[in-house]
């Protein structure tokens, strides 16, 4: 896709963004935005959260919508519209008009997991999509109820390798990335546990605070209140280097499972057949506000890893990479739907 520079597009004079929100008024570089009516954009964006309120990707949503929608000039309106792992949602955006208008909240279960395990998705996550940018990378965390006597991860391996098949694990859903990144482990591992699927992150997050399952291997951005309030443990994360948030949970690479060491990620997304300038304006926009330093603070507070600099193609060849290394997890574990 061959996109136009912003320096190109017809630009109207720079609004004065205002203080409030997220705090984020003070960017340096507004992005002009589009004034005329027939220009983009010249009216609210409707953001599509494709889960229920409360978990990771509602949160990242939230976290950019009021300082993106003040960048652009236009209102962004969250609309939720969960079910199937965010294919519902996602789908919606997929045979949506291609004008910028409608735009959805990617992740790796909506765009990778989903894909995967669910033979009649009714979208193609490389094909019916404009990937635009990454808002942020999540480090996965695995997590132990207090109750069970591990504190470290060598403790848990040897904990569950004795007890195959005899504890639970959740998910977010039937061939999440919560189910695929437990898959991984035992397969790295050797270790058996019982999968017990939920529908979104609100309910996994109910699932071990109440001892219905004993561990998780899911997104820090929807654990570390917990793990911080002392109602779940921390064993390792799936992170480059070690967080400041934890900083005594090791890595997963320092633990000698380097291939377990994958973060998560939420991106941005447009239904395929997207204008280029539109495309290049979003992205542009998205990077003015996840490089300033308020956006910075705020995703550090919240366990999130900023995005590094990366075009829609490069975000786009992520996606493909990742499809290969989860679907060869997806055969060898003979992950199935609901």
């Amino acid at each position: 896709m061959k996109h136009t520079p912003l320096s190109a597009l017809p630009l109207m004079p720079r609004r004065r963004l205002l203080a409030g929100g997220l705090g984020l008024a003070a960017l340096s570089n507004p992005l002009a935005s589009l004034a005329d009516s027939d220009k983009y954009p010249s009216r609210p964006i409707n953001l599509i959260v494709p889960f229920p309120p409360g978990g990771s990707v509602d949160v990242m949503a939230r976290t950019y919508a009021d300082p993106l929608g003040r960048l652009l000039g236009v209102p962004i309106v969250i609309d939720h519209k969960p079910g199937a792992g965010g294919s519902i949602g996602s789908q919606f955006v997929a045979r949506a008009k291609p004008d910028g208008y409608t735009l959805v909240v990617s992740s790796q279960s909506s765009h990778l997991a989903n894909p995967l395990v669910q033979p009649k998705l009714g979208y193609d996550p490389i094909k019916d999509f404009e990937s635009i940018a990454i808002l942020g990378r999540q480090p996965n965390v695995l997590v132990v109820h207090p109750s069970l006597p591990v504190r470290t991860f060598q403790e848990f391996l040897a904990y569950v390798k004795e007890r195959p098949g005899q504890l639970n694990f959740c998910s977010a859903g039937a061939g999440s990335m919560g189910q695929l990144n437990v898959e991984m482990l035992m397969l790295n591992t050797g270790i058996k546990a019982t999968h017990v699927p939920y529908k979104g992150g609100s309910p996994l997050i109910t699932a071990i605070l109440s001892n219905e399952v004993q561990f998780a291997l899911d997104n820090l951005v929807i654990m570390l209140p917990h793990i911080q309030a002392g109602k779940m443990r921390a064993l390792a994360v799936a992170s480059p280097t070690r967080l400041p948030q934890l900083p005594d949970v090791p890595t997963f690479t320092e633990l000698g499972h380097a291939s377990l060491n994958q973060t998560s990620w939420t991106g941005l997304a447009a239904p395929a057949n997207t204008p280029a300038p539109v495309v290049q304006a979003l992205y542009k926009a998205v990077r003015e506000v996840a490089t300033s330093a308020a956006m910075q603070d705020i995703l550090k507070q919240r366990g999130v890893i900023a995005p590094e600099e990366m075009s829609p193609k490069d975000f786009e060849k992520m996606m493909a990479d990742r499809l290969v290394v989860y679907g060869d997890v997806v055969r060898r574990a003979n992950v199935k739907p609901e």
